[in-house]
């Protein structure tokens, strides 16, 4: 059975991803962004690129926070589900640039909530992140795990959003799913993370920036099983009395800074000149994923090794640069 989706940050990493799968299961397609310049347009319009060829595929540019925008494109298309994964993103920012996230991923969120509220969405799946857990030093971290501690603005904002999507499925029994991403990589994945930012410093002959002295550990997830999760989850609403579930998406495997170094000099076959720093405020020590909530919903559990996923990076990102160069 077709549906006709929204799905918001559709030029953003994981947004392409998921449109790119649902167009291609026959689903129809609204894709929102705003197209904001936080990191570089042109791979937004790589991306966009990779989804315009879809004929059940429109793009519209939006601003979440637009209420006027945002409450007449959901009057008009009338949505069957919604998977919102637009955000503004990026931990570091958030302490330079604290209000782009009060207006993206508060003001941003809500609008999508009475979107899906007035016009009885079936499903609506968010993006929260594993930022929620914070400093907590339980490990696995739990679905059930208490999140009250967070040490950026940006991770406020995501367990903001948590609470914001409790009290609508509460209060107007709208099915809503959240879902922790633990550190989604991958091709064509932000400029802003590790996997590019080392990739290309170490192609580039530059040395790179090791925080915490290469001790931080980071359950990397792939985008294939990161877009896998999310499918599977949007095609099961939750009935429960307060429909509302929450979900790590995860590898439920941490790996060591120092191995995923390791992992880009073997796919490069260069030497990365390290700069051993101290942690940054707003980072965690480690995320580590309990995935036994997902597998027992879904069965599915993401498995991709780090080493073949930084190899599919590496051959993505010099094929990416290659084009860009050429006139």
């Amino acid at each position: 059975m077709t549906r006709k989706y929204l799905v918001t940050g559709v030029a953003g990493f994981i947004g392409m991803y998921t449109a790119k799968r649902l167009l291609e299961h026959g689903h129809e397609v609204v894709g929102l962004d705003n197209l904001n310049d936080y990191y570089e347009p042109e791979l937004k319009s790589y991306r966009l690129s990779q989804l315009m060829p879809y004929e059940n595929f429109k793009f519209v540019e939006l601003d979440l926070a637009n209420r006027e925008g945002m409450a007449a494109l959901f009057a008009v298309e009338k949505f069957e589900r919604v998977i919102h994964l637009a955000a503004q993103a990026g931990v570091r920012y958030s302490i330079e640039n604290p209000f782009a996230y009060v207006d993206s991923n508060l003001i941003g969120m809500m609008t999508v909530l009475e979107g899906c509220r007035h016009n009885r969405v079936e499903h609506l799946v968010y993006a929260s992140s594993s930022s929620v857990y914070g400093m907590n030093d339980k490990i696995p971290f739990s679905e059930d795990d208490q999140v009250d501690n967070p040490v950026s603005l940006y991770a406020a904002t995501k367990k903001s959003n948590e609470l914001m999507a409790h009290s609508y499925a509460k209060l107007y029994k709208l099915p809503v799913t959240g879902l922790r991403f633990f550190t989604a990589y991958g091709p064509a994945g932000r400029p802003d993370m590790a996997p590019w930012l080392f990739t290309e410093a170490i192609l580039q002959d530059k040395p790179i920036k090791v925080f915490n002295h290469g001790k931080m550990m980071r359950d990397f997830t792939y985008i294939d099983d990161i877009v896998e999760g999310v499918v599977r989850i949007q095609d099961k609403p939750p009935a429960d009395n307060i429909p509302y579930k929450l979900f790590n998406i995860g590898n439920n495997e941490p790996i060591q800074l120092t191995r995923f170094i390791q992992a880009i000099e073997k796919a490069t076959g260069k030497t990365a000149e390290k700069i051993m720093l101290d942690m940054q405020p707003g980072d965690v020590e480690r995320t580590y994923a309990d995935t036994e909530r997902l597998e027992e919903a879904v069965g599915y559990k993401p498995e991709t090794e780090i080493e073949q996923g930084i190899e599919q990076f590496v051959e993505w990102y010099k094929a990416y640069k290659e084009s860009r160069e050429q006139p």
